[in-house]
């Protein structure tokens, strides 16, 4: 049986393999040349017996591709070791996943059934394999559900929150080796959108390898041993090191991925190789990805534009923004790419987050006073940021949901957003903020100058760039902005703790909701919409940490994301959307600046099947995921 650990003996320069015209039915598979050596060698079967019964067959030309010839190593950055992760972001094998058109359809299943959001049934491909040739059945869905999610030392908190409806947990059943069902007492339609995230909830493991790390079935003697081995305190502790399938940092962990990871511990250069067990092929019977190496540099983030500018990446988007785009530009004949500029998909791409939740009593209750938002909102220059960090491509307006969404209401978009600094002056006397000081600074009801402590990531200068023209319109008001960079983690630390002030960063990763979008991101149900942290803890940890919202619009749509839960109809759902929309527009939870700046995407000249026209977006759409790595190929 091929093992994931074994050294590869293939050379880098790949012989493409020869590709047979479709036949009716399954097309016959054919053997790249990759893997040939391993099968030749008796180390790994022929190509016909790697691939489940019936494969996923990818029709191309229904999407406007070309057929692809096997080979090539593909080059990308990104700027942190924990980042190698994004290969099972961009792979984008789920059990559904959307397609081109954001419509959910079966990727790893073979079918599904949904039984009025209340019952699922999923079936897997009859003959599917992991990468490490072990079979994936419906074993590894128990074993997950049985023996992880239900095991307190593995899983403290127990399963999920995205399976738990109404407090309940579903019945789970397995009735073959290819079924799985899930059922509850209650509508659960936000189950499908959940498995086809950009980070999945990976409702299955590869039970065959995680077995001999597990107390229940791995032998006493053995297991205390390679616990010891690997020094720590217990098996838990080694299985839950082990079973890493989102961070991808455990080389031999099987995966469903296209590329599996070949590279053990901390390296500069990861490299990914070919699944010789992925599911998918193209009509001519040739098994996917088309590209044999995914080669992942990690390098400084400073660093990216200038080595992308040089040459020295095939396909790049992480770690660009649109201020690389000129040189990026002027690169382009002596770095062999072209520069795509795609839209994005995040419902704004700066957003500033009064902390609703911050420790400081006086200014707390001062950013609550909606119009202390609106205020701060109306004193925004969004033409001129708009000009001088996005030449006018990108669009001013508030924080909600972009045109492509069924949701979008363009009042929505505009509301408090128009730049009225005698509006905002009016707002601010309005809730007793008149007095100033000698420089004109506004004085909190305490005496304290109204100084907006707004603290950054420090990762993208287009932000700091913004705020500082912010800070100039807001002294019109009376309002003196401090901008205080910090790490990322530091900074997310201490807006979870109350800490922070303000701060800022992207607005809603999903910017584009469809009607199957669950709009839980829209309530205080996680500490991560910054404008909440302790509403979100609450409720995370059902009380036990954080606060109980106690604003009536907070306490409003945390009614109405229920509604959508138990809703039986899309009208229903779609009622919701719109209330929960129009209740953001009007509070000004998150200050949006402006949206759909466009992302630079550096593709080599040699690469194909990578769209014009794309969407850069984390949800929906896992960044390049969507668009589908496994089908580009080299022209040459």
């Amino acid at each position: 049986m091929f093992k994931t650990t074994r050294p590869l003996i293939l050379a880098a320069t790949l012989v493409a393999t020869l590709v047979l015209p479709a036949t009716a039915g399954t097309p016959t598979p054919q053997e790249s040349e990759f893997w040939q050596a391993e099968v030749s060698a008796g180390n790994l079967p022929p190509v016909a017996e790697r691939l489940p019964a019936e494969p996923l067959i990818v029709d191309l030309a229904a999407k406007g591709r070309e057929f692809g010839a096997p080979g090539g190593t593909l080059r990308t950055m990104v700027t942190r070791s924990k980042d190698i992760r994004q290969m099972v972001v961009y792979g984008y094998a789920r059990l559904v996943g959307f397609d081109e058109n954001y419509d959910i359809v079966p990727d790893l299943l073979e079918s599904y059934e949904n039984d009025g959001n209340r019952k699922f049934t999923l079936h897997l491909r009859d003959g599917h394999k992991w990468s490490d040739g072990s079979p994936f059945t419906s074993e590894d869905f128990r074993y997950w559900w049985e023996d992880v999610a239900n095991n307190e030392l593995l899983s403290p908190s127990g399963p999920p929150d995205f399976l738990i409806v109404e407090g309940k947990t579903p019945t789970v059943t397995f009735p073959d080796e290819t079924t799985i069902v899930f059922e509850w007492e209650n509508p659960n339609p936000d189950f499908l959108q959940s498995l086809a995230q950009a980070r999945p909830p990976f409702i299955y493991r590869p039970s065959e390898f995680l077995k001999q790390y597990h107390e229940k079935f791995a032998d006493a003697e053995d297991l205390a041993f390679q616990v010891e081995d690997a020094r720590v305190k217990s098996w838990a502790a080694l299985h839950n090191k082990l079973d890493n399938l989102y961070k991808f940092d455990n080389h031999e962990l099987p995966t469903l991925q296209p590329w599996l990871n070949a590279s053990s511990g901390k390296k500069i250069r990861h490299n990914f190789v070919r699944n010789p067990y992925y599911h998918r092929i193209d009509s001519n019977g040739v098994q996917l990805p088309y590209i044999d190496i995914v080669e992942m540099e990690i390098v400084a983030a400073g660093l990216v534009a200038a080595k992308t500018n040089a040459g020295e990446t095939d396909l790049q988007g992480r770690g660009l923004a649109f201020r690389d785009a000129s040189i990026l530009k002027k690169g382009e004949a002596g770095g062999d790419y072209k520069t795509l500029l795609w839209k994005t998909g995040v419902a704004s791409q700066i957003a500033i987050y009064p902390n609703l939740n911050y420790s400081d009593e006086v200014w707390r209750d001062v950013l609550r006073d909606v119009r202390v938002r609106r205020a701060l909102s109306l004193a925004i220059d969004r033409k001129t940021i708009n000009q001088a960090l996005y030449f006018k491509l990108a669009h001013p307006g508030a924080m909600s949901v972009l045109p492509a969404s069924p949701f979008y209401d363009e009042e929505n978009a505009k509301a408090w957003a128009q730049y009225d600094v005698e509006m905002a002056n009016a707002l601010l006397d309005e809730a007793g903020l008149a007095e100033r000081d000698k420089n004109g600074i506004r004085l909190l009801p305490d005496g304290r100058p109204m100084e907006l402590i707004i603290e950054t990531a420090g990762e993208r200068q287009e932000v700091e760039n913004a705020l500082q023209i912010v800070t100039d319109t807001w002294r019109e008001i009376g309002v003196d902005l401090i901008m205080r960079p910090l790490d990322r983690d530091i900074l997310r630390n201490r807006v979870f703790a109350g800490n922070t002030m303000a701060s800022v960063w992207f607005g809603w990763d999903d910017g584009i909701p469809q009607a199957h979008t669950s709009p839980a991101y829209l309530a205080p149900t996680d500490q991560v919409f910054l404008a909440w942290p302790k509403w979100g803890q609450f409720y995370q940890t059902g009380g036990d940490v954080g606060e109980a919202p106690d604003m009536p619009e907070a306490e409003r749509l945390m009614q109405l994301a229920h509604d959508w839960e138990v809703a039986t109809t899309d009208e229903e759902r779609s009622a919701v959307w719109s209330e929960m929309l129009s209740i953001h527009a009007d509070q000004l939870f998150a200050i949006g600046i402006l949206n759909g700046a466009p992302q630079p995407i550096v593709v080599s000249n040699r690469l194909r099947n990578v769209p014009e026209q794309g969407m850069w977006a984390w949800e929906p759409g896992a960044h390049f995921g969507i668009h589908r790595p496994d089908e580009f190929f080299f022209a040459d």
